[in-house]
């Protein structure tokens, strides 16, 4: 039986037509007012749709709709949303004050999820929310940005548990037809489709279209008749399957997203990877150069390079997407023939060192012109996990950079909090939430509304929680005693501890019940109460996660406790906000060094929320005694369970000694004084900071914008200068094993002296190449007790002529100036003006 398919949409009266734009922008879903404005409609049916407004306009009564159209408050309201929606679109912004030439700046931003609203559910978590908040910062800047990933038919699962504590997954499907996203089309009107090699097979792909304010994000989607079966599954679930799956996917992604792009005549000068999963785009990028410029390989490859960014999100080995080199192989074959070059050449970009298995995060950093990490402690862990890819190059100097995470700081503010900010702060704390002046005022905020305020978030959190553990308890079939118990459970005026994230080993989501009896004091002192909200998923192949999980469940059956500790299942952005906008703590507890950022305790922050957490991620570089709690002192451990026994016996003496007493502290009023000064120091001064705005603007002015510029210079007048580069590299490769620092001699170094200097000279022989191919430096600082330099610098030596055939004497000399046990090195390296950075060559020789 063939069933045709047709879509029934709400006849809105004339009136109302408007809603349908507001919609379809998810510019809605950072707007206190336009949520609001969809509440009116029917608050009940908003729940019930998900918080998804076309599903609610879909949905709701004909009738309801008359009675708005007639309802001039309605419509008031209604055209007040609209002209701040269009104000939006059409107002000046950052990014065209700021560069002369923005929109020569394109960007498109690649990422495998986009966690944009509860209506879109195509994330699993961190990833996926800091993308969301990228376009989000993106479209309030001003930034000419693109967001392309997948839209995915399951996305990803919906969390229950057994009531022995099991997860179990659930996988709904997504009915795009009640969803934000619209099909893009041609010209003529006709469905846009791009078809991706998958080996020696096509696959079609649908492009759809998400308006986020300013931003389109293009999601490409395989369930369409014109494929098989399988590869209609391609698209089915984010992160499932097995490899076989995961690399068609991340094809799809990176190929067939940038095939997209040039389908509807978007060319970006920057393509950033959020992560490694759409490396492959590089690729792509690199045959469409070719083919465009009539390059060869190499010098597009050149030219592809110089406009790419990759962000690793990644800070341990186990977590980088890789697969068996047999596989890669016979997906890649087809592309190696169209490039010109071997396959075992496409292998290598993406080959760990000796490891039979190709790396996304290597392809990605071998093909891009700017690498970072997600925090300032990240940065350094990538580049040590890194450092073997540029071999002879010190630790320091690993061209790993970081840029720390942030977060859309209006889509994760409460109303109510949202409300105090506008009549304090004024409105600059929604137009320019990285300007530090503006969360100064916070600390103006009179305590006893700020406590107010929050005081009515915890209620509302601890009503959210005892209706969602009902719904629970019911699902499981629970008894009706134990349905009444959950309508009791929790307290609205005790100190409330929150733990939500993904249940991942490293996270240590069972910390806090390491001495039970100890927690169970804590929890249990009638005069000053603790109580501990749980939520999170745990991946569906992560057995230790889950059994993280079901240990906390049977700890809930602890008589003594069962009412002060809670697991709220399904954890998703709903959840999220009721309880970074409603606890008093926010509790992390990753082993260090595992955590590359982590975002959820910015949300908290931004909500007065204060955090107790390991240094580790963002807050290693945020901490400070006055706006949060560190537990230990940065430590890392070999014996994981001596580290557990000391880390959970620390964050049991700050609840007791420190967060309990002082948020018990109260005033004469009731206000607990001590505890309403340190969330004005943590919203006051970190902020400012830690939002994607303040991201977003690190990221054009240090990444994208140098990045278009060299892509500029290199692809202009068909390439010129990236056939020259590629033509260079080839010739300094060939020619470097001549390379070689002969003599090396120094003066002054037995009297040296603070304000003095110490000449060096060297001989260095260069073979074919001339001194204007190479840099020789002095690399010089401080001798650590490791026997190795600390916070090198470098000094230029100058080239004092040739002294014999291809022998070059370079001179110079670096500066006294601090005392100490001080230490040089040379080294010559290849350089030119159009390399993306001196180490990219990966060619270094240091004198004996």
């Amino acid at each position: 039986m063939r069933i045709h398919r047709f879509h029934v949409t709400p006849a809105l009266p004339e009136e109302l037509a408007p809603l349908k734009e507001i919609a379809y922008n998810l510019r809605w879903s950072w707007d206190h007012d336009s949520i609001e404005l969809f509440r009116r409609i029917d608050k009940t049916l908003w729940e019930a749709a998900g918080h998804n407004p076309v599903r609610l306009l879909g949905e709701v009564e004909q009738g309801r709709l008359e009675a708005l159209a007639h309802d001039d408050g309605f419509g008031v309201h209604l055209q007040r949303v609209l002209g701040e929606l269009r104000r939006h679109l059409e107002r000046e912004t950052w990014c065209s004050r700021t560069f002369r030439n923005c929109a020569d700046m394109s960007v498109a931003y690649f990422s495998a999820e986009f966690g944009l609203s509860e209506a879109l559910p195509i994330y699993s978590g961190g990833l996926g929310m800091l993308a969301g908040d990228h376009l989000k910062s993106a479209s309030e800047l001003g930034v000419p940005l693109v967001g392309v990933g997948l839209l995915y038919q399951k996305g990803y699962f919906q969390q229950y548990l057994t009531n022995d504590g099991w997860q179990h997954e659930r996988y709904p499907i997504n009915d795009f037809s009640t969803m934000p996203v619209t099909i893009q089309t041609r010209p003529d009107g006709s469905p846009l489709r791009v078809v991706v090699e998958m080996g020696a097979r096509q696959v079609a792909a649908q492009v759809w279209r998400v308006q986020v304010g300013r931003i389109p994000l293009y999601l490409l989607d395989t369930n369409i008749p014109a494929n098989e079966p399988a590869d209609q599954d391609i698209s089915d679930e984010l992160y499932g399957g097995d490899k076989e799956m995961r690399i068609q996917q991340e094809i799809l992604l990176g190929v067939g997203g940038y095939r997209a792009l040039r389908a509807m005549d978007i060319h970006p000068a920057v393509c950033h990877m959020n992560e490694g999963h759409s490396a492959f785009l590089a690729l792509e990028r690199i045959a469409d150069i070719m083919e465009s410029e009539k390059v060869d390989f190499a010098a597009a490859r050149a030219a592809a390079e110089a406009g790419n960014v990759f962000t690793t999100h990644t800070p341990v080995p186990a977590g980088i997407d890789v697969f068996p080199m047999k596989m890669v192989e016979s997906y890649l074959a087809p592309y190696a023939e169209r490039l010109g070059v071997s396959i075992e050449e496409l292998l290598d970009l993406g080959r760990d060192g000796s490891s039979d298995e190709f790396s996304m995060a290597v392809l990605a950093i071998h093909l891009a012109n700017r690498v970072n990490g997600v925090s300032k402690l990240h940065g350094k862990v990538s580049r040590g996990m890194f450092a073997h890819l540029w071999p002879g190059t010190s630790l320091e100097e690993v061209p790993i950079g970081h840029i720390t995470n942030g977060i859309h700081t209006r889509s994760w503010i409460s109303h109510d909090m949202a409300t105090l900010y506008d009549r304090y702060l004024g409105p600059s704390w929604t137009e320019d939430p990285s300007d530090q002046t503006v969360w100064d005022s916070v600390r103006d905020i009179p305590d006893e509304e700020l406590w107010r305020t929050h005081e009515r978030r915890r209620e509302r959190l601890v009503a959210f929680a005892r209706r969602a553990l009902k719904q629970q308890l019911k699902n499981r079939g629970a008894a009706n005693k134990d349905l009444q118990m959950a309508g009791e459970v929790l307290d609205a005026r005790a100190l409330t501890i929150g733990f939500a994230r993904r249940f991942a080993p490293y996270k240590r989501g069972t910390l806090l019940f390491h001495d039970v009896e100890r927690l169970v004091k804590i929890l249990c002192d009638t005069e000053r109460p603790v109580q501990v909200m749980f939520s999170g998923k745990a991946h569906p192949r992560d057995q230790r996660g889950k059994e993280f999980i079901r240990e906390i469940i049977h700890h809930l059956r602890n008589e003594r406790i069962c009412r002060r500790v809670v697991f709220l299942e399904n954890y998703d952005m709903t959840t999220a906000r009721y309880l970074v906008q409603g606890c008093d703590i926010w509790l992390n507890t990753p082993r260090r060094p595992r955590e590359a950022s982590g975002t959820s305790g910015m949300k908290a922050n931004a909500n007065g929320t204060l955090n107790v957490s390991i240094l580790d991620g963002w807050w290693d570089e945020a901490y400070a005694r006055e706006v949060g709690w560190a537990i230990g002192h940065g430590e890392e451990y070999a014996d994981e369970a001596y580290q557990d026994m000391v880390e959970s016996r620390a964050l049991y003496d700050l609840l007791e000694n420190d967060l309990v007493p002082l948020f018990y502290d109260r005033s004469a009023d009731g206000i607990p004084r001590g505890w309403t000064a340190k969330m004005k120091e943590s919203i006051g001064g970190l902020s400012s900071i830690y939002n994607t705005n303040r991201m977003v603007c690190d990221y054009v002015t240090d990444y994208y914008a140098a990045s278009a510029e060299r892509y500029a210079r290199l692809t202009a007048n068909r390439g010129e200068r990236a056939r020259k580069l590629a033509q260079w590299e080839k010739y300094v490769s060939a020619a470097w094993h001549a390379v070689r620092i002969r003599s090396l001699h120094s003066s002054g170094t037995e009297e040296a002296r603070v304000g003095g200097n110490i000449s060096v000279w060297c001989q260095v022989a260069l073979g074919a190449l001339k001194p204007e191919d190479v840099v020789v430096q002095v690399f010089h600082g401080h001798v650590g007790p490791d026997e190795q330099i600390e916070t090198p610098e470098t000094t230029t030596l100058a080239c004092e002529g040739e002294v014999e055939g291809g022998v070059y004497m370079f001179k110079g000399a670096i500066d006294c100036q601090r005392s100490g046990q001080e230490g040089f090195a040379v080294r010559v390296m290849p350089s030119h003006e159009d390399m993306c950075h001196p180490h990219a060559m990966r060619l270094i020789h240091w004198a004996d």
